[in-house]
């Protein structure tokens, strides 16, 4: 379900064509009416090593045509800079921040009641925003783009350049004058506030009527090569210093604050303990936590306290996933036969349709909770019985399209991030567990490959995907990349992909931990999310920022997995 292409993609395609390979299309977001909003992204814009100073140029907030023409002259003139300019300054550019208010004649307005050039910070709501969604996005993309300077154009009749209060080493080379932090807009608030609790990001506002524009712009290119000091911005070093730290230290960050409660019984708190007994095995310097989980579990285990408080769903079994590790690191059987328990509830359906209690609509969840509690039960017990219900329910379910990715369920053709992620996972389980002479090996293995390949050709170039996988502008979401990045480490640990999968790997794992601050917190995890009616609504779903069990539980598991992944690679 593509976005809407925005009005100024006539004039984007010249110019990519014209920038050599420099250039790809990007989107930073969406408007109400689907629109996206068109950027250019330079090969570095995500590379926070990169000795090139990278600037952003920003235009079109104000719906006004004469100011996205402005930023398009200003992209070919950086073009025609040539080896010199392009050696030493990298240029990413959104031209049309308010498409939908060109298009419909509505500037400065964006035909959804919001105006995307005020009112920053966004506070309240964030990519759902009924009113002003552009303004949203636009401070989520440009802020975990993190550049080192953003160049805001806008048509005027006499030339000026204002400052906000971090590129104050620019004011007096340039002859600027400093803008008003309370100005509330968007350079403002980026130049002086912890944007998505990263650090200030430097910005210029030039107001110049278009036969300036090649000399002011000129004289700014001069000064930047000039003045190292501008060369990294704060949220850049920020970015960089988290994309640093190593699996095992994400890890144990992580473990601090998730994986100490089963309250209530579900998948996202029953991951994270499994992921702190995994962290025992891996990292002798963490304490073995199997006491505290099992002082944690123990009223349920004792029966003081009911497992579930009515018929419970795959996610409430897959509450249990940690069951079978604590009997391994215990040497308590009463664990494992927890895990057969919750297996023993899935009964096969008459028909040949999904295993009870799985949706009969065959959901994308349903693969990975099934794969991890029947495949768990078939490694406990031998009884081939629980992969019978396992593969017959991957193969019947019929919900992965011809190019690889899978809707969210049968009867909803939405390509789903996070859907895609449990599919990803689940295949990841079933193939863990399923013996190597299996009937259905074979089948599962071509089609989980064949996923993981339709998943590579998607990624962002952060590393994230989308919660929309085939709407570009949808928001960079975290738990759908936690999960796509471990399924594809897990597949080059076990032989499953070939070592080309390697970048993709780490592309993503760059993209998590550049989402995870030093507390814990994270940046856009998609809140529990059902089967939805239309592609807004999925677009619509809100976006955690902080902490979020779901989201830490699956950084976890994927932090691991890459920790072992390095370790069979010599690492």
């Amino acid at each position: 379900m593509e976005s809407k292409p925005s009005p100024i993609m006539k004039d984007l395609r010249p110019l990519i064509a014209a920038s050599d390979g420099l250039w790809s299309l990007d989107a930073v977001g969406l408007t109400r009416s689907q629109t996206a909003i068109p950027a250019l992204l330079h090969g570095e814009a995500y590379v926070t090593e990169t000795p090139r100073t990278r600037v952003l140029l920003l235009s079109g907030l104000s719906g006004e045509k004469a100011d996205t023409a402005l930023a398009l002259d200003a992209m070919k003139i950086y073009l025609d800079g040539g080896e010199t300019l392009t050696d030493t300054v990298a240029l990413s550019a959104v031209p049309c921040a308010n498409p939908d208010g060109m298009t419909l004649g509505v500037a400065p307005e964006n035909g959804a009641g919001g105006r995307p050039a005020e009112d920053y910070p966004p506070i309240v709501g964030f990519f759902n925003d009924r009113r002003n969604p552009e303004q949203r996005y636009l401070w989520r993309w440009i802020g975990l783009q993190a550049p080192d300077l953003i160049l805001e154009v806008q048509i005027g009749e006499a030339v000026s350049w204002v400052s906000s209060a971090s590129a104050i080493l620019l004011l007096p080379t340039i002859e600027a004058t400093r803008m008003e932090e309370t100005a509330g807009s968007l350079l403002a608030a980026l130049g002086s506030h912890m944007a998505n609790g990263l650090g200030a990001v430097p910005g210029l506002r030039l107001t110049t009527p278009a036969a300036a524009l090649r000399e002011e712009l000129g004289r700014l290119w001069s000064v930047l090569q000039q003045t190292p000091g501008l060369r990294t911005s704060p949220a850049r070093r920020e970015l960089y210093n988290r994309s640093t730290r190593t699996p095992l230290g994400i890890a144990r960050l992580l473990a601090t604050i998730y994986g100490h409660s089963l309250e209530p019984v579900v998948y996202t708190q029953g991951m994270s303990l499994s992921a702190r007994l995994r962290l025992a095995r891996l990292d002798p310097t963490y304490s073995d936590p199997s006491a505290d989980i099992a002082e944690i579990v123990a009223p349920y285990v004792d029966g003081s306290k009911p497992w579930f408080e009515s018929e419970p769903g795959t996610p409430a079994l897959a509450g249990l996933i940690w069951a079978m590790q604590l009997a391994e690191s215990t040497r308590e059987r009463r664990y494992a036969d927890l895990v057969v328990q919750m297996a023993d509830r899935y009964q096969p359906d008459a028909e040949g349709g999904a295993p009870r209690p799985s949706d009969a609509d065959f959901r994308t969840e349903d693969m990975f909770m099934n794969g991890a509690m029947l495949g768990r039960a078939f490694r406990l017990t031998g009884e081939t019985r629980y992969l019978d219900l396992l593969t017959k329910f991957l193969l019947a379910a019929r919900t992965q399209q011809d190019d690889g990715l899978f809707w969210h369920a049968r009867s909803t053709p939405w390509l789903w991030g996070r859907g895609n992620g449990f599919a990803a996972l689940g295949y990841s389980e079933t193939l863990t567990y399923l013996p190597e002479d299996h009937p259905d090996r074979g089948a599962l293995i071509e089609q989980h490959v064949r996923h993981l390949e339709a998943l590579r050709s998607r990624q962002h170039p952060s590393g994230m995907y989308p919660q929309v996988l085939d709407t570009p502008g949808s928001y960079l979401e975290f738990t759908a990349t936690c999960m796509a990045g471990y399924a594809m480490a897990r597949a080059l640990r076990r032989g499953w992909l070939d070592e080309s999968y390697q970048a993709s790997v780490d592309r993503a794992w760059r993209g998590v931990t550049e989402r995870i601050d030093d507390a814990g917190g994270l940046i856009d995890c998609c809140t529990d999310t059902g089967a939805q009616d239309s592609l807004q609504a999925y677009l619509d779903r809100p976006a955690v920022f902080g902490g979020d069990n779901r989201g830490g539980s699956m950084a976890m598991w994927f932090a691991l997995e890459m920790e072992q992944l390095r370790r069979s690679q010599g690492k």
